[in-house]
């Protein structure tokens, strides 16, 4: 149960990060540049099938440079395992301050920053557009960043190697299950988005906020507690699946 909430964290906070002010704005430029159509060409759906091959491979690009920096927080976490209880205590409270940063109470300059890779002209080809999947993924920019670090954090914090890995893919999955939805319904998504566009900081505080109590239930140890509270409310069919 526990393993489940925690992906279930993990996929929402994925989503958050597509709906940030820093991605969602600029999914119809992304889309155009791995592919190279234009944006009249995608809204009326000229070559669905490039447009989906090259989103599939934009969103390789940036789950292979999750799936790296997962691997690499997981193994931290397992090879710091004797102090697991201040690993999630101190990951807690930086859970806590990204979420204070995320939510606007105070700006850390660092996370202000823009760490994003610029790509002038995409490199030719397939593999081209899974580079700059990779460039992506690679950039922390001043939306993305808190919360893309706070999964980090906590995927450190996992008893098992492979459940932090399985965070950052689950994180992943987040942000390309709604990334290729938009590419292949480009034209309602632009009609959507103009009606969503005055949420978005709204969208920022929430994210802060969910990250605090994320954080705040690491450093008081109740994770498990809130687990074993919600698995009262679980369905027995899906307690004996998971």
């Amino acid at each position: 149960m526990t393993e489940s909430i925690g992906i279930a964290i993990a996929f929402g906070a994925g989503i958050l990060s597509f709906l940030s002010p820093c991605v969602l704005p600029l999914v119809p430029s992304y889309l155009t540049f791995v592919s190279g159509m234009s944006l009249e060409d995608l809204q009326d759906g000229v070559d669905r099938r490039a447009t989906l091959i090259h989103s599939l491979l934009f969103v390789a690009g940036f789950t292979g440079i999750f799936l790296i920096l997962g691997a690499s927080a997981s193994f931290l976490g397992q090879f710091l395992r004797l102090y697991e209880e201040w690993i999630a205590r101190v990951g807690g409270i930086i859970i806590i301050i990204l979420g204070l940063h995320l939510a606007g109470a105070f700006r850390l300059t660092p996370l202000m920053r823009e760490k994003r890779v610029h790509l002038h002209d995409k490199p030719a080809g397939y593999l081209g557009t899974v580079g700059v999947g990779a460039a992506f993924g690679a950039g922390w920019t001043p939306c993305i960043g808190p919360v893309l670090g706070a999964i980090l954090t906590f995927a450190a914090s996992q008893e098992q190697f492979w459940s932090g890995v399985g965070l950052l893919f689950v994180y992943s999955l987040g942000m390309a299950v709604p990334f290729l939805l938009s590419a292949l319904a480009l034209d309602a998504f632009l009609r959507t988005f103009s009606r969503f566009r005055r949420f978005l900081p709204a969208v920022q505080i929430l994210s802060g906020i969910l990250l605090i109590v994320l954080g705040l239930f690491l450093v008081t140890g109740t994770f498990g507690a809130l687990t074993g509270y919600l698995s009262r409310f679980t369905p027995e069919f899906i307690l004996n699946r998971i």
